[in-house]
């Protein structure tokens, strides 16, 4: 019997990964830029991040009832496509269309298009391959998630350094090929089926099974917490500590991104020890610590670091739901993978958004950006994501203990 060998399958994964990486932290490293060339306000810049979401959130939607339909490489390939294009049309639609935000809007939509799929297809594809231990799996796939932000940020600092902010088109070009690196993979990667998709389950079944809407909230919030910081460090350290382009970078959403990083292998090695309700709640109780600390201590290097620890807390919380709803529903095949995708994204969209609005309401009228003050107040607000996840968690455990017949 012939042994399929699924290692391209594999590095075709953790690659895309780094793609959604790409596709989701690129834009936040040049949230400034676009103030400064194209006059773009910061309702508009947190628009932006909405819209990426959004968009997202309803391909998760759509996938939950057509993904098996269609099949796993066509949508794969496309996913890298779609991402390949938003990347490029970043570079060249704001300086070709009469209005430069509505290019900015257009290469969001196509590169989130992307996103989006990767988002609900990879999860479930390295679910359906051989492994020992699916959730340690599941954690060190995520991690490629944090090396690509990480490894964003350091391309950008190492960009800016050497070469004027005019030239920022050139850095979405280079990020265009790793999408391009992944679509040649999947063309010949070898595929397994998920069990649940033998019998694809109905949206009413999912959506009826009386975990699933607790999952579901847990899973926003796990997006919440995390992108709530994600999507700002970068803002955060040029504007609070008054440093370079290249060292904001550095000092902000790198360091949040190696923080996130190192949690998520660390549970890929130990992950079959690990209690992952237990995990959950004391990740999100140091989450909402690491918030107060950069919300409200009065040094901004004690800011910042609250910004680089928050990557500790969240590194586990997006996986870690993953694996932990896999379990408590192995019948959901990719339908539930995409559903969770919509929860995420939904806190993906909600998180920031609160954060720049608070923000805003504090700082009303500010066109070049968002004070020290209205950052501060809207990272504040963020503590309630990772306290609802605190929350789900304790529910869970009551649940696990008295289980309903």
């Amino acid at each position: 019997m012939r042994v399929v060998n699924y290692n391209r399958t594999r590095k075709a994964c953790y690659i895309s990964f780094i793609v959604q990486a790409v596709v989701n932290n690129l834009a936040p490293m040049l949230f400034l830029t676009f103030q400064r060339e194209f006059g773009v306000t910061v309702e508009r810049i947190g628009a932006l991040i909405a819209l990426n979401f959004i968009t997202q959130m309803t391909v998760d939607a759509l996938a939950v009832k057509y993904a098996a339909r269609i099949g796993v490489r066509l949508l794969a390939l496309a996913s890298e496509l779609c991402a390949a294009l938003g990347l490029i049309g970043l570079a060249i639609f704001p300086r070709i269309m009469p209005n430069p935000f509505a290019g900015l809007c257009m290469a969001t939509i196509l590169g989130a298009i992307g996103g989006g799929l990767i988002e609900v297809l990879i999860s479930p594809i390295l679910e359906s391959l051989p492994s020992g231990d699916k959730a340690a799996s599941m954690s060190f796939l995520h991690s490629f998630y944090c090396w690509g932000q990480a490894g964003v940020a350091l391309m950008s600092a190492a960009f800016f350094f050497m070469c004027p902010p005019g030239a920022w088109p050139a850095l979405a070009i280079i990020g265009a090929c790793v999408p391009a690196a992944a679509f040649i993979l999947f063309l010949r990667a070898p595929f397994a089926a998920l069990p649940g998709d033998a019998e694809p389950i109905s949206i009413k079944r999912l959506v009826g099974n009386r975990l699933f809407p607790l999952l579901f909230v847990m899973m926003a919030a796990s997006g919440a917490s995390e992108i709530s910081m994600a999507q700002w460090a970068s803002y955060f350290a040029e504007t609070g500590l008054g440093v370079t382009k290249s060292l904001g970078d550095l000092l902000g959403p790198c360091a949040f991104a190696i923080a996130m990083g190192i949690t998520r292998a660390w549970y890929g090695v130990k992950g079959s020890s690990v209690n992952l309700v237990k995990a959950l709640s004391v990740s999100a109780a140091a989450c909402v610590g690491c918030y107060l600390l950069a919300a409200l201590s009065r040094n901004p290097f004690l800011s910042l670091v609250g910004c680089a620890c928050c990557g500790f807390t969240v590194g586990l919380m997006w996986p870690g739901m993953l694996s932990l709803s896999a379990r408590r529903m192995p019948e959901g095949g990719t339908a539930l993978f995409a559903a969770l995708a919509l929860g995420g994204d939904t806190g993906c969209t909600l998180g920031p958004l609160l954060v720049s609005t608070a923000a805003g309401a504090v700082d009303r009228g500010a066109l070049t950006g968002i004070g020290q003050s209205g950052l501060k107040t809207g990272l504040f607000t963020a503590i309630l994501f990772p306290i609802i996840l605190i929350i789900g968690a304790q529910l869970l455990r009551v649940n696990e203990n008295n289980p309903s017949p």
